[in-house]
């Protein structure tokens, strides 16, 4: 079937953009991607990926090169503040028999593996550059640039994040992104040889390590905190060892005394986004954070994000005309990615209220079972 749109522009070089171009070019579509940052840096330390995701990278064809710069392993080791073990959780091999069902990787090296697979599949590339103006009609889209090019497209895909511009130029009245009441701490620390997997330990915060290599790991922290106030950098490495202080578990404790300057420490006060349908206006289509920001509960908001491009991609290669593909990937995508979402906006609100750890278990559960379904 002859595609149903032949020249497409992508808004937003980060993971979803990028998948996105990878799989229409893999359909031989004419695309553009525009990335506002003239490095293409990915912000952040480390990144937490299950079996889902591992899938949709077999998909794009950036598994092999992730398990190789990456780390993947199998289950999630809890355990109490004093580093008495509580469970091993499953973590299921989704992408298959021979990949584990857990894993990490720096964001920026996910970003690098994850740009060199788009210019490799010819998609042009301009950095440093988004869009003025979006000016459509019902057979396509004249979009203006800041390098001062205007291009006609048959169909641009909005994939500029959680503080989307296009977001707010398409749908004015959409809702703004909300603070959670939760932030979460990142550090890139020396990875010492009993960190094989995903570890965590549940007390009055939340701290948990994650393989992202031969050498590294990341820790992270979740803590409740009421307001989103900005913290001073050269505070990092103090108050990340204060949230340590009731983990008397001697690795805690040894990661503890080694936090400073040069730990790569991140602070990210938790938002999160769910824009209501519909999530089209014309020929301009949003997909990823732009439309659904979680935290980071389940780990699994690369993960929707990236399959939002495969879907889509996958629709607009089946579909005679661009609203019918639009609808489908809507009707696909919805149900999935509000689960996800809302469940980890659920798992927020209980570990902030002190509430039932039997809900919160059984949250988690449904949504992995969910998230191994087919997309």
């Amino acid at each position: 079937m002859t595609p149903t749109a032949r020249k497409i522009l992508v808004i937003g070089g980060g993971f979803s953009g990028m998948s996105a171009a990878i799989e229409l070019r893999k359909q031989g579509l004419d695309v553009d991607l525009i990335e506002i940052d003239p490095g293409w840096r990915s912000y952040g330390a480390g990144i937490s990926l299950g079996g889902a995701t591992f899938r949709a990278f077999r998909r794009l064809g950036i598994l092999d090169e992730f398990l190789r710069q990456g780390h993947a392993s199998d289950g999630l080791e809890v355990s109490l503040p004093d580093g008495t073990p509580l469970a091993v959780l499953p973590t299921p091999r989704i992408a298959g028999p021979d990949v584990p069902g857990n894993g990490g990787i720096m964001r920026s090296v996910l970003a690098r593996i994850l740009a060199e697979a788009t210019r490799a599949s010819g998609t042009r590339v301009h950095l440093g550059c988004t869009f003025t103006s979006i000016e459509q009609d019902a057979e396509g889209v004249e979009v203006g640039f800041t390098d001062g090019r205007r291009e006609r497209y048959d169909l641009v895909i909005g994939a500029d994040g959680l503080y989307s511009k296009l977001r707010e130029t398409l749908f004015p009245d959409a809702p703004k992104p909300r603070y959670s009441g939760q932030a979460v701490w990142r550090a890139v620390l020396p990875r010492p040889p009993e960190v094989k997997t995903a570890m965590m330990w549940m007390g009055r915060v939340k701290p948990g390590l994650n393989p992202v290599s031969a050498t590294e790991m990341y820790m992270f922290i979740t803590e409740n905190r009421p307001m989103n106030e900005r913290v001073d950098p050269k505070d990092f490495p103090r108050l990340m060892a204060d949230l340590l202080a009731d983990f008397p578990a001697p690795l805690l404790q040894q990661i503890r005394a080694s936090l400073n300057a040069d730990s790569q420490i991140v602070f990210r006060p938790l938002e999160g986004l769910l824009m209501p349908q519909p999530w089209h206006r014309g020929r301009v289509v949003l997909i990823g954070d732009t439309v659904h920001a979680t935290t980071p509960h389940m780990a699994s908001g690369a993960c929707i994000g990236i399959e939002d491009a495969i879907v889509l991609a996958e629709e607009l290669g089946r579909s005679a005309h661009v609203e019918e593909a639009l609808q489908a990937f809507q009707r696909r995508r919805w149900e999935r990615c509000r689960m996800v979402v809302e469940n980890s906006g659920r798992l927020g609100e209980i570990e902030i209220a002190g509430g039932d750890k039997e809900e919160h278990g059984r949250i988690m559960r449904e949504t992995l079972m969910a998230l191994a379904a087919p997309i």
